[in-house]
Formats: C-alpha cells, structure tokens, sequence
C-alpha cells in the first residue's frame, strides 16, 4: 500500500469564529490531498452507483441515469481528522435521500465502498435528512480523480475520510461494519465536533 500524501498547502489559520471544530485549523485556499494508496481513474462510461444489501432488490444507476436524478448544489465546510478545515467548499451532486426514495428497508447501517476497495460505515440516520449527498462537481468544475473523481461521498457534518472518494455505491446493513480506516483504529463515528478521532476518543 502506498503511503498517505499529505499535500498541506497554505498557512495555518484560525477560520471563521465558532465554525472551526476543536483542533484543527484553517487551511485557506489549499486543499490538501490525502489517499492511503494509488488514485483509481474511472471513466463515466464505466462508472455505476449501486445500493444493496438489506434491500428488496438492488438499484443501479449508470452516469446518464445518475445526471437525470433531480441535483443540489451544496455549500459545506469540510473538516479532515488530519487537523485542517476548509469553509465554504461548494459542490454539486444527488442526495442519498433521492437514492434511497422508495427503499424499504430494516437496515440501519451503510457501508459506503469504492474503487480501489476502500469502506467506510455510518449510521444510516447520519446519511439521510438532508445530511449527505454523492456529488460529481467541485468549485463549478468536473470532480477531479485526486479528490475523489468521478464521484464521492459527501457527509460534511463528520471527519472527511468518512466521505468516501471514488464511491460506488452503499451497502445497507442490519449490523454495524467497521471500514478501512475503522479497522486500523480510527473512531468508528467521527464526529469533528467531538474531536471523534480515534477508537477511545
């Protein structure tokens, strides 16, 4: 596995008051770029989104079906458990309550998986309400591979490995699944807020 690339940019400062979580710091203009192995390109005739799971029957959508769902566009701040925060970030994208409208299911967990086979878990509620979207754009612009391109997860209220780059798809599960970073000690919910770091946090 190749290690973590941590592209810091700009200069540390303290961001806006009362919107810069415990711990971490302003990262400006930058936008760093941390990924635990190589950076999988896939083109949209290729890509797919899919839920599964504990589901009556799976649903796929190609990139045409995914660009005809109705469309948000969304203005976050982003916080990585890495300490830097970036405010403001826009993005554009379908939100996970239009891919679960007229799901019927028990679960109340997702597993969010991508290329590359990186997992992460989250409880169901903290996906829905308006709360997480899958976006495709960034900053007006196509959503470039190192940043999670074609298509990520977007879960801004928690830590940002928690929004899956490369995404293609949510496992809905009865049980709870620990994902990559999960199992390698990081906290199972990650909350910014909660400094919900690491397992003990």
């Amino acid at each position: 596995m190749s290690p973590i690339t941590r592209g810091f940019l700009g200069r540390r400062r303290s961001g806006p008051e009362g919107r810069l979580p415990p711990g971490q710091y302003d990262v400006g203009n930058g936008f760093p770029v941390l990924s635990a192995g190589p950076t999988p390109r896939t083109s949209p005739d290729r890509w797919s989104f899919t839920v599964r799971g504990e589901v009556d029957e799976a649903l796929t959508w190609s990139w045409a079906q995914f660009h005809a769902l109705p469309r948000e566009p969304v203005t976050v701040d982003i916080h990585c458990v890495t300490s830097w925060s970036k405010f403001d970030t826009r993005w554009e994208g379908v939100s996970v309550d239009t891919l679960l409208d007229g799901v019927d299911t028990a679960a109340e967990y997702v597993t969010a998986f991508s290329d590359g086979g990186y997992t992460t878990n989250l409880p169901l509620e903290d996906v829905t309400g308006g709360q997480a979207w899958v976006v495709d754009t960034y900053d007006g612009e196509p959503l470039t591979p190192e940043h999670g391109g074609p298509v990520r997860l977007l879960v801004p209220h928690l830590y940002f490995w928690k929004s899956a780059k490369w995404v293609r798809g949510l496992e809905l599960t009865a049980e709870d699944e620990p994902g990559f970073w999960e199992t390698f000690g990081y906290h199972n919910h990650g909350d910014p807020w909660r400094e919900q770091r690491y397992a003990g946090d």
